[in-house]
């Protein structure tokens, strides 16, 4: 971590040298000259799938206009079933250097009227994210910072976005070590997301609009969790392991917009979840006593395996990746407080 006022002095594009910016540690130089790319894919040109609005998040970061997301190609991570499968593995994107990607997040702010900038899996572009941040900064455009990612983060990364992410959303995908090395091929997955998530806990405290009744997020730390289907068990044993661990403060969004999507799935994962899966599991996070959940509730209308692609499933080729949901589809807010008390 750099102290404050110092990170200008930083030269961010180091890290690439040796990279180990993910819990993978290649310690490869993702330098473009050397030709080498890490796990992630991508080697150190910035690569961008899209930058724009999205009101597919939970409310408190979509606010009424917005979240404003930039989505980096590749993923350190690469889930076999990942939603986001034509930038996460196909590295549908394009390269940006540093002033053109300013540029269009500045041109976003102005126009769109965001209420935060949501990094959407930038780890492995970390030193361009910084940078961008610090740029930003300087220019004062004090939105909060999203930094949007996948649970599995290396705490020495961590340590070093602490002065430049306001708010976390991590992911926590897996209590089940062979189910996380059969999909992501991280069978340290659970280990190293409760480790990550403790540190960005540390840092940012539990997400303030759920203390505050504020409508929009500032600070802090959301966690959710996607229901894979046929897989309920590792749901309900991740839910339990986030409880025991963080208790009934801990804002969660618990997903249900699981689509199939890429090739070679195995077993269930080529269906949706079924609604008796979700209420499973819904059920499971009432009776631990979660006090904030935010919710996808079933949509009765997608039942059938590819019936008709999930309002959240980004087509990454068209200019606009994301269906505009309508208010009934968005994610909606569930305090349980209400009905504790």
């Amino acid at each position: 971590m750099f102290p404050m006022g110092k990170e200008e002095k930083m030269d961010f594009m180091a890290l690439y040298d040796d990279c180990c910016l993910c819990p993978r540690q290649c310690g490869l130089n993702r330098h473009a000259r050397r030709g080498k790319r890490g796990f992630c894919g991508e080697d150190d040109r910035v690569r961008v799938a899209f930058i724009g609005p999205h009101f597919g998040e939970e409310p408190p970061i979509t606010g009424t206009n917005g979240s404003g997301t930039v989505f980096f190609s590749g993923c350190s991570l690469r889930c076999a079933f990942c939603q986001n499968r034509q930038i996460s593995h196909e590295s549908l994107g394009d390269l940006l250097d540093q002033p053109s990607l300013k540029s269009r997040v500045e041109e976003m702010i102005r126009s769109e009227g965001v209420h935060n900038i949501n990094f959407v899996t930038p780890d492995h572009f970390f030193p361009h994210v910084f940078d961008l941040v610090s740029s930003l900064r300087k220019t004062r455009h004090c939105l909060p910072m999203v930094f949007n990612v996948s649970g599995y983060q290396s705490m020495d990364s961590l340590k070093m976005a602490e002065h430049y992410a306001d708010i976390y959303l991590p992911d926590f995908k897996y209590a089940d070590k062979a189910l996380a090395a059969s999909l992501s091929r991280a069978k340290d997955y659970s280990q190293v997301a409760l480790r990550a998530l403790c540190e960005m806990v540390r840092q940012k405290g539990f997400l303030d609009c759920c203390a505050s009744n504020n409508s929009i997020a500032t600070k802090g730390v959301l966690v959710r969790h996607l229901i894979l289907p046929g897989h309920l068990e590792n749901s309900i044993n991740v839910l339990t392991t986030l409880f025991v661990e963080f208790g009934p403060d801990l804002p969660l969004s618990l997903m249900r917009q699981y689509s199939p999507v890429g090739q070679s799935l195995p077993g269930p994962l080529n269906r949706v979840l079924k609604t008796e899966e979700f209420d499973f599991v819904y059920a499971h996070a009432r009776d631990l006593g979660f006090r904030t959940l935010f919710v996808q509730f079933p949509d009765p209308q997608n039942e059938a395996p590819l019936s008709r692609p999930s309002p959240f499933l980004p087509d990454f080729r068209k200019a606009q990746p994301f269906e505009k949901p309508s208010l009934k589809k968005m994610q909606s807010p569930v305090d349980i407080r209400k009905r504790v008390c």
